[in-house]
C-alpha cells in the first residue's frame, strides 16, 4: 500500500526557516519523482519543487528559486523541503506526491494532475 505521510510546518514568521517532510512507504523511492506542491485558499494547487527518481534532477518554480531545497534520503524513505526566508505569500497547505513514467520532473510541478499518490497534506503559516 502505497502511502506518503507529510510533517513539519505550522507558524512560521516572515524571513524564517521551516522543514518539510515526507516519509513514504509501499514503494521505492529512487524509482518514483516526487513533487512538493501547495494551495492557497482560493488558489489552484501549484507545483513547489519537484525531485526526479532516477537522475535526481531537480526543478523549483521561480517563486521559491534560491530559497527553497528539495532533497532525498532514500535510507529513510523520505523527502524533504528545506525551506527559508519564508514570505506571506508562501502561506498555504503544502502536499507531497509521488509519480512515475514521467519525461522530466519540470512536468511533474507544472501539472499536479500527474501525481499519482498524494499525502494529506501540512499547514504552513507564514505570519508577524
Amino acid at each position: 500500500q502505497v502511502q506518503l505521510v507529510e510533517s513539519g510546518g505550522g507558524l512560521v514568521q516572515p524571513g524564517g526557516s521551516s522543514r518539510l517532510s515526507c516519509a513514504v512507504s509501499g514503494f521505492t523511492l529512487e524509482n518514483y519523482a516526487i513533487g512538493w506542491f501547495r494551495q492557497a485558499p482560493g488558489k489552484e494547487r501549484e507545483g513547489v519543487s519537484c525531485f526526479g527518481g532516477r537522475d535526481g534532477a531537480t526543478y523549483y518554480k521561480a517563486s521559491v528559486k534560491g530559497r527553497f531545497t528539495i532533497s532525498r534520503d532514500n535510507a529513510r524513505d523520505t523527502v524533504y523541503l528545506q525551506m527559508n526566508d519564508l514570505k506571506p505569500e508562501d502561506t498555504a497547505v503544502y502536499y507531497c506526491a509521488a509519480t512515475e513514467g514521467i519525461r522530466t520532473v519540470q512536468a511533474l510541478c507544472d501539472m499536479p494532475s500527474l501525481g499519482k499518490h498524494w499525502g494529506q497534506g501540512t499547514q504552513v503559516t507564514v505570519s508577524s
